[in-house]
């Protein structure tokens, strides 16, 4: 597996992919409706994009403002740490643009995944797209 980040404005066609998985696992996956899955921020986001054999089967963005969000893992890959090293890797990436903590919503059947990787729960759970979330934060250092 390769984790790759791919800043704004960057040519990368691993883009098309991850927006086609981030579709299967929101939209087809959890219903969550495509005007909400595709907005306008995401051309000013750092994408990381994990690749096994060129095909992109996990991915998340970093917003400007130092959020992490639309995480995803492709249903055949999930459970080898795929996921991991992305989070790692927009991790490095919100340290490297001078942020000391990232954020990000978590959707609560995730949230052990996020507690594992040091991030602590913020505040109650939430609706957002019509799932539950909980909102997670982590000093980097």
């Amino acid at each position: 597996m390769i984790v790759r980040v791919i800043r704004p404005g960057e040519p990368a066609p691993e883009l098309e992919q991850a927006h086609a998985l981030r579709h299967e696992v929101f939209v087809v996956g959890q219903n969550v409706p495509i005007e909400l899955e595709i907005d306008a921020i995401d051309p000013r986001c750092d994408h990381a994009v994990a690749l096994v054999d060129d095909v992109v089967v996990g991915t998340g963005r970093l917003l400007p403002n130092g959020t992490i969000g639309r995480m995803a893992v492709a249903e055949g890959n999930r459970g080898q740490r795929i996921g991991a090293a992305v989070l790692a890797a927009l991790e490095e990436q919100a340290a490297a643009r001078g942020h000391d903590a990232v954020e990000l919503h978590a959707q609560l059947h995730a949230a052990g995944f996020y507690d594992r990787a040091g991030y602590e729960r913020v505040g109650d759970v939430y609706l957002e797209a019509g799932i539950q979330h909980v909102t997670m934060r982590k000093r980097l250092s």
